[in-house]
């Protein structure tokens, strides 16, 4: 268990410092404005953060089976398909990249349309809901129900995205033709 908890551990902490670092490395970009309301939202991000690292070390929270290595496994291979394509997601999107809060184009974005972003166009959203479903199941935890809320806010916020993508970023509205929001092939 100490591995798998280790393991978990330092994914969302890998998660966290390759934003930090790929936010913070671009110096042209504007400065995210500094309301109450989204220094609030970056608040609550961090608690719930704190709050998932400090899950990671307690005994089971609502646990969903006293046999729970099937549960676990599961989680720990969703997790790590969700970690990586958030990651990658991240790394593609490159300087293209905007704090969620701050819902701006930026001054010199273009529309990414090749690697991951040519089958989905939202795969650090995907790559963190399934990195929390399989956090919480590795955790052998119901309070993986939590996704479940949490997804219809990820989607709306998505749909709010494409749309605001497509009035202000030229081309966008043609890539949303012909890839898919969530899940290649499908939705």
């Amino acid at each position: 268990m100490l591995l798998l908890q280790l393991y978990l551990f330092f994914g969302l902490v890998l998660h966290k410092v390759i934003w930090e670092a790929l936010r913070h490395k671009s110096i042209s970009k504007p400065s995210e404005s500094g309301s109450a309301i989204l220094t609030l939202i970056k608040i609550v991000k961090v608690g719930v953060l704190i709050g998932i690292l400090v899950q990671i070390w307690l005994p089971d929270i609502l646990p969903i089976a006293t046999e729970s290595f099937n549960i676990r496994s599961t989680g720990t291979v969703i997790y790590t398909v969700g970690l990586a394509t958030a990651i990658i997601g991240r790394f593609q999107l490159g300087d293209n990249w905007a704090n969620i809060e701050s819902g701006q184009v930026l001054q010199d974005q273009n529309v990414v349309a090749s690697g991951i972003y040519s089958y989905i166009r939202h795969p650090i959203y995907v790559g963190d809901l399934l990195l929390l479903t399989g956090l919480e199941l590795a955790l052998n935890s119901w309070m993986v129900l939590g996704v479940l809320i949490l997804t219809p806010v990820v989607l709306f916020k998505a749909m709010k995205e494409e749309r605001m993508l497509a009035e202000k970023l030229t081309g966008y509205d043609i890539y949303c033709q012909r890839s898919k929001r969530f899940i290649p092939f499908v939705f």
